[in-house]
C-alpha cells in the first residue's frame, strides 16, 4: 500500500490506517468522516473513478463503501451515488495537534489558472524523457541557451504555425520558465526603450500589472466589454508604448477579441512604434467554435507572441516560450543571460521529443474532450439547480464566468469558504481604475481531478442562490 492517498474524490489528503488496501482505504475515509474533513453531505467519486486515481481494483473501493454505509458512516442511493451521512458527529477533544497546511486545503478547487493535474501524461512523458536522454548531445549538459534549446525552438517553430497561425522560425523563439518569466525580460526590454507606459485589459490577473509596474512601468487602463478590449482607445492613449492583451479568449471575461478590434491594434502599433504582447494561454481549448488565430500572424513584428505548456500540460514543468520581432531577440537574449531562471535542458529536450513524437497533439486532443464535457455539465447543472446565475465565456478555455444575482457576490463566496470549496470572484481581476461590473464568480473547471469534480460541481451548486 502506498505511503499516502494523496487525493480522492474531494482532494483531499488522506494517511492511510491499518494494513491492507481495503482496510486501509476504510479507515482512512472513516478518519475523514469522523474528523470533519468530510463534510455532512459531500458526494464521493464513483469507484470507478477513485479506484483509477488510487490504482487500485474497482471492487476494493466498492467493498470500502459498503462497509462504511453499513457502519452508517456514508449513505448510498440508486442514482444518487454515494455521500457522508448526515450524522453527529463526536465533538473534538479540547486539546487538538496542529494540522498540517495540507490539511487544511479546501475539500473541492474550482479556483481558475490550472489544468487537471491528474491527467498529466506520466507514460508517454517518460518515454519522451527516456528517448530525450538517450539522444542528448553532450553539450546538452553544459551551461544553458539564454535562448533555449534549438531542439524544442525548432519544433515549436512548426507547431504554432500549424496549430496557431503564428508566423515564426527558430531563431525567433526564447524558452523561458513561464509567462511571468517571459513578461519580467521583455519589461527590462521595453524600459532600454524608453517606453513607460503598458495599457493592461481593465479585468486581467493583478501579478501581472504588479510585475510591469516593479519595472518600472504604469499600467493604464484598457477597458473591456463583450467584443474584447476596446482597442480603438488605444490612439487616445498618451504614452502608451505597448498593450498587454488576451486576444483569443480574453482573461477572465472568456470573450474573443472583435475582428475588427484585432485590426484596429495592428493599426495602432505600426502608426507609431507601438508593441502589442499577446498572451496567449489557452490557445488549444476551443469547444463550439473555430478556433481564433493568434494575433501575431498579423503582424509578426509588431506583436510579440507569448505561451505555455502550464494549461495543456501543467504548470510544474516551467516551460513558456516567446515568438519575438526580429529586432528584439538580441536585446531579449541579452535581458536573460545571466538573469536566471531558466527551464531545465533536459524538460526542454523532453518536451521536444514529446511534441515531435506526436503524443502533445495525442494529450491535447483527449484533455479537450474531457474539458468539454466538464463544461457542459456545468452548463446543465447550473440551468437545472441555480437558473438565476447566467454562466458566459464557456466556448474556449478552462473556465466560465458566472454571473451572480447583484449583491450576492460576498454571501457566495463566505457560503463557499464554509462548504470547503475554493473559488475566486469576478471583483477580484478588475483593475483599480476600471467600471465595475455585475457580481460575479470565475469558475475553473479544469482544476478538480476527474473524480473529485462530480463533488465540487455540486458543492458549487448548493452555494448558489
Amino acid at each position: 500500500m502506498t505511503d499516502s492517498w494523496a487525493a480522492f474524490g474531494a482532494d483531499l489528503h488522506i494517511e492511510p490506517v491499518g494494513a491492507g488496501v481495503r482496510s486501509g482505504l476504510v479507515n482512512a475515509l472513516r478518519d475523514a468522516v469522523r474528523g470533519g474533513r468530510l463534510a455532512p453531505g459531500t458526494r464521493l467519486p464513483s469507484s470507478r473513478a477513485l479506484a483509477t486515481d488510487l490504482g487500485v481494483a474497482r471492487n476494493t473501493v466498492a467493498d470500502a463503501y459498503a462497509e462504511l454505509v453499513a457502519e452508517g458512516w456514508l449513505t448510498a442511493r440508486q442514482g444518487s451515488g454515494t455521500s457522508v451521512a448526515r450524522r453527529a458527529v463526536p465533538p473534538r477533544p479540547a486539546t487538538r495537534p496542529v494540522r498540517s497546511r495540507q490539511e487544511r486545503r479546501p475539500v473541492h478547487n474550482l479556483m481558475p489558472g490550472s489544468p487537471d493535474l491528474s491527467a498529466f501524461p506520466r507514460a508517454e512523458w517518460l518515454k519522451a524523457s527516456r528517448r530525450a536522454l538517450t539522444a542528448a548531445p553532450d553539450e546538452a549538459f553544459g551551461y544553458a541557451d539564454p535562448q533555449g534549446r534549438i531542439e524544442l525552438r525548432t519544433v515549436l517553430a512548426d507547431y504554432l504555425a500549424r496549430a496557431r497561425g503564428v508566423h515564426a522560425d527558430p531563431g525567433r523563439i526564447v524558452i523561458c520558465s513561464g509567462f511571468v518569466h517571459g513578461l519580467t525580460l521583455l519589461g527590462s526590454v521595453l524600459r532600454r526603450h524608453r517606453v513607460r507606459e503598458v495599457a493592461v485589459e481593465s479585468y486581467g490577473l493583478d501579478i501581472h500589472r504588479n510585475l510591469l509596474a516593479e519595472a518600472g512601468l504604469r499600467t493604464p487602463c484598457l477597458p473591456v466589454d463583450g467584443s474584447g478590449a476596446r482597442t480603438g482607445a488605444l490612439g487616445g492613449m498618451r504614452g502608451v508604448g505597448a498593450v498587454l492583451m488576451t486576444p483569443a479568449h480574453q482573461f477572465p471575461t472568456g470573450v474573443p477579441l472583435h475582428p475588427d478590434r484585432r485590426a484596429a491594434a495592428i493599426d495602432w502599433a505600426r502608426s507609431g512604434t507601438g508593441l502589442i504582447l499577446e498572451d496567449d494561454y489557452d490557445g488549444e481549448f476551443r469547444y463550439d467554435r473555430q478556433p481564433v488565430g493568434a494575433l501575431q500572424g498579423l503582424d509578426p513584428e509588431r506583436v510579440v507572441y507569448l505561451g505555455t505548456s502550464s494549461k495543456s500540460l501543467a504548470p510544474g514543468l516551467r516551460l513558456a516560450w516567446m515568438v519575438l520581432p526580429q529586432r528584439l531577440v538580441g536585446e531579449v537574449r541579452e535581458a536573460g543571460n545571466g538573469a536566471g531562471g531558466m527551464s531545465g535542458t533536459l524538460d526542454q529536450l523532453t518536451l521536444a521529443e514529446f511534441m515531435r513524437s506526436g503524443a502533445y497533439d495525442r494529450h491535447v486532443r483527449s484533455v479537450r474532450l474531457r474539458y468539454r464535457r466538464r463544461r457542459d455539465q456545468l452548463v446543465a447543472a447550473l440551468a437545472e439547480r441555480a437558473p438565476e446565475c447566467r454562466v458566459s465565456g464557456i466556448a474556449a478555455g478552462l473556465h466560465a464566468v458566472l454571473r451572480l444575482p447583484e449583491g450576492t457576490e460576498q454571501s457566495v463566496v463566505r457560503a463557499a469558504a464554509w462548504q470547503g470549496l475554493a473559488l475566486e470572484r469576478l471583483s477580484r481581476f478588475r483593475h483599480r481604475e476600471a467600471e465595475p461590473v455585475r457580481d460575479g464568480l470565475v469558475i475553473g473547471y479544469g482544476s478538480p481531478s476527474e473524480s473529485g469534480w462530480a463533488g465540487a460541481l455540486d458543492a458549487l451548486c448548493r452555494v448558489l442562490p
